[in-house]
């Protein structure tokens, strides 16, 4: 899953960072607003965190004018912790939740799952097919209750297709989530990862689907 992070304040910017490609996102970062506001209009994100103080384009301002635009991504704001009147103002521009600083990044990062987990319809934090289970608190997946060893790509394109269970999802689809946007993107990697997750996976759950990309679903 890709996630663009927009902080300004360079220390927690690495942080955020740091923490959420720990968790398994992939991770793009934005330092001002004009930055923030180009890259959630042409890049498909899963999630944003945004803070609201920026320089040039404030928080708001960029979420008003993705919003406006039909961005729908889940917006995840920071604000000051006196700054109710940032928080309400938040919702009403289109945000999803909202947390204040300072705070403990193993809540932030439970508020971001719970927001990717929602975007897909999904109730739990564990993801599932048949027998295969994918616990996106702890990024680990099992397969009748073994512990699957996977790569971290290999996990990547796993997650974004279990978000999406039972839908088609496009290769190009996979390789704008699974790669940063400065990364050397490679389509025929992604050809390779799903290989690999076939030979890990009971037969027929990754099916292709001619001219339209990969489908995750329980086999036949």
């Amino acid at each position: 899953m890709r996630i663009l992070i927009v902080e300004d304040e360079p220390t927690l910017q690495s942080q955020l960072a740091q923490a959420a490609r720990a968790a398994g996102y992939v991770v793009d970062v934005a330092s001002n607003g004009i930055d923030a506001l180009h890259l959630g209009d042409t890049e498909p994100y899963d999630a944003v965190i945004l803070d609201l103080g920026l320089p040039q384009l404030d928080g708001l301002s960029v979420l008003r004018q993705w919003r406006l635009s039909a961005r729908v991504m889940p917006v995840l704001i920071l604000t000051a912790r006196d700054g109710w009147h940032e928080k309400v103002a938040g919702i009403d521009a289109g945000a999803d939740d909202y947390l204040s600083k300072p705070f403990h990044m193993e809540e932030l990062l439970a508020r971001l799952r719970a927001l990717i987990r929602r975007a897909g319809g999904h109730a739990s934090a564990e993801l599932t097919c048949a027998g295969l289970t994918l616990d996106t608190r702890l990024s680990r997946v099992t397969l009748d209750g073994q512990t699957l060893a996977l790569t971290s790509h290999e996990y990547r394109v796993l997650a974004y297709l279990m978000h999406h269970r039972d839908k088609v999802v496009s290769r190009s689809a996979l390789i704008e989530h699974i790669y940063a946007q400065d990364f050397d993107r490679d389509s025929n990697t992604v050809e390779v990862f799903v290989a690999r997750l076939r030979k890990k996976l009971p037969i027929g759950m990754i099916e292709t689907v001619r001219g339209l990309g990969y489908r995750l679903a329980a086999p036949a």
